[in-house]
């Protein structure tokens, strides 16, 4: 039965129906080619994976327990949530002062920002948030720029450092649960049904 379809035939008059089809056949071709270029991405990347040697034990950390490896690596996962959340507000307000300088004064105004764990990775992050300039005071607002930009290089830096440390303790846990694969069960409660 027909009654509950609803066909371009219905909807559409006969002299647009060609054009709707073309239209219909051009975005399921660009489909089809997002699907495969995606499916090939994923083919390189696992080929890429597969191609990568195992991480081998670093004499670095030899004395460091695999408890102490997952504490740095908590904290190293820590720092990068505070420095990502500040080099986030950083670009927010530098998009802002770029894009409307009087929009951004009036709107972050009345925002207030606190630091993850009140706890800054630089120490002038919160004056650069507060820093209210007019549109009308370019050497204030060129200042600003300069400023909210150095910042977020200096936080972007010290974020690609801690993704090196992350990596490297990551590198090491994984060789020393591929050398004793029941390490990895170290990290489970005693007795996980009555945890």
């Amino acid at each position: 039965m027909r009654q509950h379809e609803v066909v371009a035939a219905d909807v559409v008059p006969d002299s647009c129906a060609s054009t709707l089809d073309a239209s219909e056949t051009v975005e399921a071709q660009r489909r089809a080619e997002r699907r495969a270029a995606s499916a090939a991405g994923r083919k390189a990347r696992k080929l890429a994976r597969a191609s990568t040697p195992p991480p081998v034990r670093d004499p670095i950390y030899d004395g460091h327990s695999l408890t102490d490896l997952r504490t740095v690596r908590a904290r190293l996962v820590a720092e990068e949530t505070r420095v990502s959340y500040w080099r986030r507000v950083i670009q927010a307000r530098l998009g802002r002062v770029l894009t409307d300088a009087r929009g951004a004064v009036t709107r972050l105004a009345y925002i207030d920002v606190h630091p993850v764990d009140d706890l800054e990775p630089l120490p002038n992050l919160s004056e650069l948030w507060a820093r209210q300039v007019t549109p009308d005071d370019p050497v204030a607002l060129s200042s600003l720029v300069a400023d909210l930009e150095a910042a977020e290089v200096q936080l972007s830096t010290h974020r690609a450092d801690v993704h090196r440390r992350i990596d490297l303790v990551t590198a090491e846990l994984i060789a020393r649960y591929r050398e004793q694969p029941l390490l990895a069960l170290t990290i489970l409660p005693v007795n996980p049904l009555y945890s």
